[in-house]
């Protein structure tokens, strides 16, 4: 029986809530009312546009398949570009521990500023430039230029009609035929229904979108302990408790000038908010105090923008302008020396008080909009409150930058989130994959390198500590310490759905395993084995199922990964120096 559903009413995102409208009216006035093709066909249909999603596309369109692709925002790129989040990567990326294909973006990023920035010799000259030289990453830069690298990647497919690129459209129903999708349709901005059919369709989407669409089997917030025996799991379930998300935004500072923002809405409730953990938060929200990751103890911070005429001055504890600044202002020889930018992304505008995921249509809008109240009123207070060296309070000169991000109200095009729906999959991961807190508890030997699980089907590698934010239920941090792993195959297959497959933040991981497969060279590998599966299946005539079950197939597509640039297996070097005990 042809089975239908709405993700407007699952999700609940009818068409009168305002969370649909506000993302994409800014883009209302330049929209065109030429009428719209009402349906496309290809072989790979991709929900989502971020970092997964592209790097799906780009493996796709490599093996010759025709690709549509949707994306909610009007800029590819997600967490990268449109989240406003430079990229978290681990200390061996310049040469290994990534695929080929975010090896050649992180290249072309930096050939990007050599060609467009008037760079120092210096830094023009530097193999491993960093336009920002943030602490956070090896590659801190401004969102719009992996947008511009982005697009190039993907001009000729589109230009062929290989690719077509549906921006600004979101996936609202599905056809499924059985334990087969036969097709989604996605409405635009201008409230166009568009049908698109494929023999596999890819949710690289930020929350998940495909999956109550299509009646998947899907997972969301924390699991109970009895379900997954990891140590640090709830003992109940609780699909509401998910990882706080936020809406990041650009600054810069301009000395001896007044750009205080006007005094946000919800600023008296925000000035005295104490997030509601356990084990408690040290204090305000707003402040340069919060919970250390890993001990939970309070760990003081500082903030001390930069002038440009002089350095940015060292401090006792980490200055949060260097933290994820993207433009470092010395690395260009324009005069007079600006500031440099800095992203925020920060304790201080994680939003604690409610998901968006999952929600009914009037929690989502009112969560959606108290996070860019906090984030407002998080930078009202710097601009206004925050204590400085001389004694005194506030730096007025901070300028809100929403010419870097693309939007008028200097806020990122779209919140950072951190914990999507996940697939119920064919192999899901868990915190005892991974931690060496847990390695050590199952060691054999305890005097040999610690090594994280091998997984025979690896479709890729990453590696990042186990990073959880607060949750919306009140848990506080929760930050273990990882080792080097590989990505199981079997995470990204759905346990039923048969041409469906997870390609980003989706996969098969738990609330707690989720913490080390979420960042930027991770969802990207985890996007490109999906292109790749997808385009595997339709030549061999062949399921994601009978590829990860019969051996023989599953080493030939290996084989087909490694030949693409797709690194299955740390070195022996890497593994020994990270694992010793």
């Amino acid at each position: 029986m042809l089975h239908r559903r709405s993700f407007l009413e699952l999700s609940g995102l009818a068409a009168a809530a305002a969370w649909y409208p506000s993302l994409l009216s800014r883009y209302a006035a330049a929209s065109n009312p030429i009428s719209v093709q009402r349906e496309y066909r290809a072989d790979v249909v991709i929900v989502g546009g971020g970092l997964g999603g592209c790097a799906a596309a780009i493996a796709a369109l490599k093996s010759g398949k025709r690709v549509i692709m949707t994306e909610p925002t009007d800029w590819l790129g997600g967490q990268l570009t449109q989240q406003a989040v430079p990229p978290d990567e681990h200390s061996w990326i310049e040469t290994t521990g990534r695929t080929n294909l975010y090896a050649e973006l992180r290249t072309r990023i930096r050939d990007y500023y050599r060609r467009n920035f008037p760079l120092t010799e210096a830094a023009r000259n530097k193999a491993e430039l960093n336009p920002g030289n943030g602490s956070v990453s090896r590659l801190c830069h401004e969102p719009r230029v992996a947008l511009a690298v982005l697009d190039e990647l993907l001009a000729a497919a589109i230009s062929r009609r290989q690719l077509v690129l549906l921006l600004n459209t979101v996936p609202v129903q599905a056809s499924v035929q059985g334990d087969q999708i036969e097709s989604i349709t996605v409405k635009t901005l201008t409230e166009d229904s568009i049908t698109l059919t494929g023999s596999y369709f890819i949710d690289a989407s930020e929350e998940g979108d495909l999956l109550p669409l299509v009646n998947a089997e899907f997972v969301i917030g924390m699991e109970a302990k009895k379900d997954t025996n990891e140590p640090h799991a709830a003992e109940n379930a609780a699909p509401g408790n998910v990882q706080s998300f936020t809406w990041c935004f650009a600054i810069d500072h301009v000395e001896n000038e007044n750009h205080v923002i006007e005094r946000p809405r919800d600023y008296d409730f925000w000035q005295k908010h104490v997030p509601p953990l356990s084990p408690p938060w040290p204090g305000k929200l707003l402040s340069l105090t919060y919970s250390n990751p890993r001990t939970l103890e309070p760990r003081e911070l500082s903030f001390v923008p930069g002038t440009g005429e002089v350095p940015v001055p060292k401090t006792s504890t980490l200055n949060l302008w260097m933290y994820r600044r993207i433009c470092d202002p010395t690395l260009v020889t324009t005069q007079p020396r600006t500031s440099g930018i800095s992203i925020v992304n920060w304790p201080q505008n994680d939003y604690m008080l409610g998901a968006i995921t999952q929600s009914d249509a009037a929690a989502r809008q009112l969560h959606w909009e108290a996070s860019r109240q906090l984030s407002l009123s998080f930078m009202y207070w710097m601009q206004t409150e925050a204590p400085r060296p001389d004694g005194g309070q506030g730096w007025p000169g901070l300028r809100m930058r929403g010419d870097i991000v693309g939007t008028a109200d200097g806020l990122a095009k779209y919140p950072y989130i951190r914990e999507a729906r996940r697939i119920q999959s064919e192999f899901t991961i868990l915190e005892q994959h991974l931690t060496r807190e847990a390695r050590r508890a199952i060691a054999s030997d305890k005097n040999a390198p610690l090594r994280a699980a091998e997984f025979a089907d690896s479709v890729g590698v990453g590696y990042y500590a186990l990073d959880l934010h607060p949750r919306v239920g009140g848990a506080n941090y929760l930050d273990l310490e990882s080792l080097p792993f590989q990505i199981p195959l079997g995470s990204l297959i759905p346990q039923r759905i048969t041409n469906l497959i997870a390609g980003g933040k989706t996969i098969g991981t738990t609330h707690i395993s989720n913490g080390c497969y979420r960042l930027h060279p991770v969802e990207w590998n985890i996007g490109e084995a999906a292109g790749w599966l997808a385009a595997f299946c339709m030549e061999r005539k062949l399921l994601p199922k009978q590829v990860r079950s019969q051996d023989g197939v599953l080493r030939e597509f290996q084989q087909l990964l490694t030949q693409n640039g797709i690194q299955l297996q740390w070195d022996k070097s890497i593994l020994d120096a990270a694992g010793k005990t």
